[in-house]
């Protein structure tokens, strides 16, 4: 059993990772906004378009099989790395023969160049797979810090210096390339796990069984998502694109940090537990609860803000894509919820209902898309919450029978910190209509100040169950560190 202790400081190692990363990408991205045009940033959109498809092909489910069963072994291990070095190889050579198609398609000539490079990262996360399954799957996630943000610092300085030097998008392709690359050669170095000399055919099958099914399911969802980047940029402007993508890139960036550390602590967390499904309910149930508290101020203070930080960041070329911004504050916010409630699944071993959710919700998605697409792209990004209100619904449905812990019950605990939420994002609002006489940037930093404080308030007052919890567990291990 995996004490509370171990489970705080890997979630701490893991955020410190996933904040450090994004933290330095989100100024990179601000650098490069500010040299490049909106376009540039479309066109490279569209390339990964079918890269991120392909990209789910090459881990095919098999990396999270790892993490949920129960003793996985070197044999394992082996032969998945051996699998997937095969299929991004087998993957890398269709990308770099569609490249023309793809370009055709968009009648952009010089997508071929940038595809085929691009592609690479193909490879690369092919090396890199199954290191960080053996990480998760052990729990020793200060690997993770280490490779993400040594490769984070080296590939911004490239980005930007290429950038400086003029040559606008490729920029872009060789940050995102030696980010992976060393990425990669760090976790190598890092991490005391090497592939044997062995490879089981009947251990792939095993591992394929569960694997499949969420390699089904993460198809499906990827593609899906893929699907509106490809209509938004058939259909409209590379810069509109650019806009849409720019306007999700910000709650993103906090989101992805709790979000992604959440997500890699609760699997190996609770397949360690899933023969008590008591403490996989209770592990589900705070989850939630914790992490709504925590999002749910920073997305709202984000919107209520949105003008004035894009304004300052961006400059007011990007205005455009604060709409955006704002409606995609909403449906991330409630990102951990799908997290907490997949994962009780996945660590169940019911990989077979995670696959029946996705195809699911993926037929409501695409039937809001037909429908929104025509008109026109803020239609698109209303769709696009719709779709994500609803598949909250459709992820937590199983688990009112598997946890007896439904919708109802969840829309209960989540409910009072959206409602503080929304009055801290109020407050805030209310200090940028002031017109106050000082630099935006202090503007920003007050209603960010504003928010927080009237947020903790509130819960103080109101006796929100996760402020409480939040500081009960921290409390003692600050004690013992100080100590």
């Amino acid at each position: 059993m995996v004490s509370t202790n171990q489970v705080i400081i890997n979630f701490i190692w893991k955020f410190m990772e996933r904040t450090g990363s994004q933290l330095i990408s989100f100024f990179v991205s601000i650098i490069l906004a500010r040299l490049l045009m909106p376009a540039d940033y479309g066109i490279i959109a569209l390339c990964m378009v079918f890269i991120s498809i392909l990209q789910v092909f090459a881990d095919s489910g098999l990396g999270t099989a790892l993490i949920q069963k129960k003793d996985p072994d070197d044999l394992d291990f082996s032969t998945v790395f051996y699998t997937n070095i095969l299929l991004a190889l087998f993957l890398y050579v269709i990308m770099y023969l569609l490249a023309p198609l793809i370009a055709d398609f968009y009648s952009m000539p010089d997508l071929v160049s940038l595809i085929r490079v691009l592609s690479l990262v193909l490879l690369i996360n092919g090396l890199r797979n199954v290191q960080q399954s053996y990480v998760s799957k052990h729990m020793i996630f200060k690997r993770f810090f280490y490779s993400t943000l040594i490769a984070s610092i080296f590939s911004a300085v490239i980005g930007i210096s290429m950038a400086y030097t003029g040559f606008g998008m490729w920029a872009l392709v060789a940050q995102q390339l030696s980010n992976g690359l060393i990425a990669t050669i760090v976790l190598w170095w890092t991490v005391p796990w090497r592939p044997i000399y062995a490879y089981s055919l009947s251990r792939l099958k095993e591992l394929f069984s569960f694997g499949s099914k969420l390699l089904a399911a993460m198809l499906i969802s990827n593609a899906y998502d893929q699907l509106w980047q490809l209509v938004i940029g058939k259909l409209y402007s590379p810069a509109s694109l650019a806009f849409f993508n720019q306007g999700q890139k910000f709650p993103q960036v906090i989101v992805t940090n709790i979000n992604a550390s959440i997500d890699s602590i609760l699997l190996p967390t609770m397949a360690n537990e899933q023969d008590h499904r008591e403490r996989v309910r209770d592990m589900t149930r705070r989850a939630i609860k914790t992490s709504i508290f925590i999002m749910a101020p920073m997305m709202m203070v984000l919107a209520f803000s949105s003008t004035n930080v894009v304004t300052l960041v961006l400059t007011e070329k990007w205005l455009p894509c604060v709409p955006f911004l704002c409606i995609f504050c909403i449906d991330y916010m409630f990102w951990p919820v799908h997290t907490a409630n997949l994962n009780a699944i996945n660590a169940l071993g019911r990989s077979d209902i995670f696959l029946k959710l996705e195809i699911l919700k993926k037929a409501v998605g695409l039937s809001v898309l037909f429908f929104t697409m025509q008109y026109g792209v803020m239609a698109m990004a209303y769709g696009m919450l719709l779709t994500g209100v609803l598949s909250q619904i459709i992820n937590s449905w199983p688990n009112r029978k598997l946890l007896g812990y439904g919708y109802l019950y969840q829309l209960r605990d989540l409910l009072p910190s959206i409602a503080l939420a929304v009055l801290a994002g109020a407050a805030a609002y209310g200090i940028g209509m002031m017109q106050l006489p000082m630099h935006l940037a202090f503007v920003i930093a007050l209603q960010v100040i504003v928010g927080v404080v009237t947020y903790l308030a509130l819960s103080y007052l109101f006796r929100i169950d996760s402020l409480l919890y939040l500081i009960q567990t921290i409390k003692p291990i600050i004690a013992r560190k100080l100590g």
